[in-house]
């Protein structure tokens, strides 16, 4: 592929980044793209499919914790050990980190 063709398939893949999906509540063909979103929505299909009839409970609270302990973990490897540079990329203060570091058990 010559330079131009790239930059041109470059641009167009970075503007369809920068467009918000649609919101759906099921998988779409759009949705095979591995995203984030979309594996978070695969998972979220998975987890109510496997309920058998029970009710979940603080879903809210069980699906931040599958999202920050890898985040948290990848991030701090990726800085290696710097929290201050950690909070810096995370967009978070310093204090909040070590907040959710103590919270899941890191520090």
């Amino acid at each position: 592929m010559n330079s131009s063709a790239a930059r041109t398939l470059t641009s167009m893949n970075t503007a369809e980044r920068r467009r918000p999906p649609a919101p759906t509540l099921t998988l779409t063909q759009s949705d095979y793209e591995e995203t984030l979103r979309t594996c978070v929505r695969r998972s979220l299909i998975e987890y109510f499919n496997n309920l058998e009839g029970e009710e979940p409970a603080e879903l809210y609270k069980l699906v931040l914790a599958e999202m920050e302990i890898p985040l948290l973990e990848k991030i701090l490897k990726y800085t290696r050990g710097n929290q201050t540079r950690a909070a810096e990329i995370l967009g978070l203060n310093r204090g909040t980190l070590r907040k959710k570091l103590k919270q899941y058990g890191m520090l």
